[in-house]
């Protein structure tokens, strides 16, 4: 029977990148990548050979089945995605649930993941938290702010740029202009930025600044 590792990648500092990680994408049978393009990029700076293959969401559903068939053979298997740790807002979780039904070791390597540093260095209370990924872009989005409004922990959410100013416009409407919040963008990166304040004091600066990167948005949960 064979394992399947999930290996987190640097989420832009390739010196965040930790020796096991290195050393099992080298000992595997084969990596499944959420885009091998990106991902060429990483193995070849660390000259890592191992052969790769892609898994995404569009076509986890049809090849789950034939990855287990594989580690029940004997293969090794490695998950890695564009950044960060596998199966967080990131394809993972079906091939890792098929593995526990199936009674196939998985083996989660820590490692980077985006939501951390952004919790940490927002200032706001982490003790507890509640972790919301990408709100819905149309259908439950209403619905899911009304339900967070009420929300007395720290939330965190991920954000794509283009969509930042909009869901800061909502925050106002469902948190009001007062809601403690922290904008992390570009974590670890050249051009690493975290905004804390207000919401209305948020959005001036994004106003003036516009977003450009990945983005994680902590709130202060409601008093």
């Amino acid at each position: 029977m064979g394992k399947l590792y999930i290996v987190p990648t640097p989420i832009g500092n390739l010196d965040d990148m930790t020796f096991r990680a290195i050393k099992v994408l080298k000992e595997v049978d084969f990596i499944l990548a959420e885009d091998t393009r990106n991902s060429s990029k990483l193995l070849k700076h660390f000259e890592i050979g191992t052969h790769m293959q892609s898994h995404h969401m569009h076509n986890e559903h049809k090849t789950v089945e034939g990855l287990v068939k594989r580690m029940q053979a004997g293969e090794n298997l490695a998950l890695i995605s564009d950044a960060g740790t596998p199966a967080i807002s990131d394809p993972g979780f079906l091939l890792t649930r098929a593995c526990v039904e199936n009674n196939i070791e998985v083996d989660c390597l820590p490692g980077a993941t985006a939501f951390v540093p952004a919790l940490v260095n927002s200032g706001l209370p982490n003790d507890k938290f509640v972790f919301e990924g990408f709100l819905p872009d149309k259908k439950g989005r209403q619905t899911r702010y009304l339900i967070l409004a009420e929300e007395t922990r720290t939330m965190i959410l991920y954000v794509s740029p283009h969509k930042l100013m909009k869901t800061l416009q909502e925050f106002k409407e469902y948190f009001g202009v007062d809601r403690q919040i922290s904008v992390s963008r570009e974590l670890s990166k050249l051009h690493e930025e975290t905004v804390r304040g207000t919401v209305e004091k948020v959005t001036q600066h994004f106003e003036v600044k516009p977003p450009k990167g990945e983005i994680v948005v902590i709130v202060a949960g409601k008093k």
